[in-house]
């Protein structure tokens, strides 16, 4: 199974996003989505599970929530923004969800994909406007019952 990783596109949805994700069987956003017409977009694509993030306005607010839990071919995922954290840190967010096998957050722009003693931590990095020069990323995560789960990341623009 073929999951799509997005994050902090903050109004943005590049066209780039629909080929990275061609083929997933659903997608996960985590959070600074920026207009919700976003989420019914990536829609077109595979159904879409979200959360909001500290820069999302209340209408947003009023259509997810704070974090997701799924269960997916035996693998626990826990989806959050991470602003709940302040700066958040690998290390906190495998604290948190120890007895998960995969932690999606966003907030920070740093694409990231690191194994911890416990979840698989990633950030698929920010998928909207480049700031501060950080690259413009998602990410595919992979899973496949009994097996660890893996994630890889997609370059957006060059």
């Amino acid at each position: 199974m073929r999951i799509g990783l997005i994050s902090d596109t903050h109004g943005l949805l590049r066209n780039e996003v629909f080929a990275a994700f061609e083929g997933v069987a659903e997608i996960l956003h985590a959070g600074d989505v920026g207009d919700p017409a976003i989420l019914t977009e990536l829609a077109v694509i595979a159904p879409v599970h979200a959360v909001y993030g500290n820069v999302d306005g209340w209408e947003l607010r009023q259509q997810v929530g704070e974090s997701v839990e799924l269960e997916r071919l035996g693998h626990r995922i826990a989806v959050v923004h991470g602003h709940q954290w302040g700066s958040p840190k690998v290390k906190d967010l495998a604290e948190a969800y120890h007895d998960f096998s995969v932690v999606i957050y966003g907030h920070t722009h740093q694409p990231l994909i690191e194994k911890t003693a416990g979840p698989l931590v990633v950030n698929p990095g920010s998928a909207g406007h480049r700031r501060f020069g950080d690259p413009v990323t998602a990410g595919v995560l992979m899973l496949e019952r009994r097996l660890e789960p893996k994630a890889r990341l997609v370059d957006l623009l060059p």
